[in-house]
């Protein structure tokens, strides 16, 4: 009889500790990967019909969450865009707001903008993967791998993408958002 007490006390305690590890786990992944800004992210993925979790990754491999980030090529906050890209989205926009390429440090006017340019990528180029393509390089960059049969069978679809830094942006991104759907739960749309 102690013999079965010790084995399904030693059972429980093993039980234990695995759930503690993984709720520690979960927490550690959770730090590593957070959720932040997610009234801007809800409301401008809704808006934009995007999946929550491609904005977060999104935001997560471009600037780590942080508003203020500059990149070396001048593109600025959550969502790393430049002032080139933000005035060029703002005439598709059409909106009346007064804004300055600073105002990308806001999260808000950040996300809006991003997430809003994201849209129109995955409505020219059909896909996530190829969106993320020209979020990275430009859409003239991936009109001209897709019109290449050396990157793109089909003209649709990059088989390839030439750009090693945008194969490796958009590849990190991908992961990241599978991370996040593992994390938090919720499915994939594409």
């Amino acid at each position: 009889m102690k013999k079965i007490i010790k084995l399904v006390f030693s059972v429980a305690v093993i039980a234990i500790l695995i759930y503690l590890g993984l709720q520690s786990y979960n927490k550690v992944m959770r730090f590593i990967y957070p959720i932040d800004y997610t009234d801007y992210v809800e409301e401008f993925s809704s808006k934009n019909n995007l999946d929550e979790y491609l904005v977060y990754s999104v935001i997560k491999c471009e600037s780590s969450f942080k508003p203020e980030a500059v990149s070396s090529i001048g593109a600025k906050g959550l969502m790393q865009m430049t002032p080139d890209t933000f005035d060029w989205v703002r005439t598709k926009y059409k909106d009346d707001d007064e804004l300055t390429s600073d105002d990308l440090f806001n999260p808000k006017v950040s996300i809006e903008y991003g997430t809003y340019l994201l849209k129109m990528h995955i409505e020219e180029f059909g896909s996530e993967k190829t969106a993320l393509a020209a979020y990275h390089a430009g859409r003239t960059a991936v009109k001209d791998w897709l019109s290449n049969p050396e990157y793109s069978s089909d003209g649709k679809n990059l088989d390839k993408i030439p750009y090693e830094d945008t194969s490796d942006y958009v590849n990190r991104v991908l992961n990241t958002k599978e991370t996040y759907i593992k994390i938090y739960g919720g499915t994939e749309n594409e």
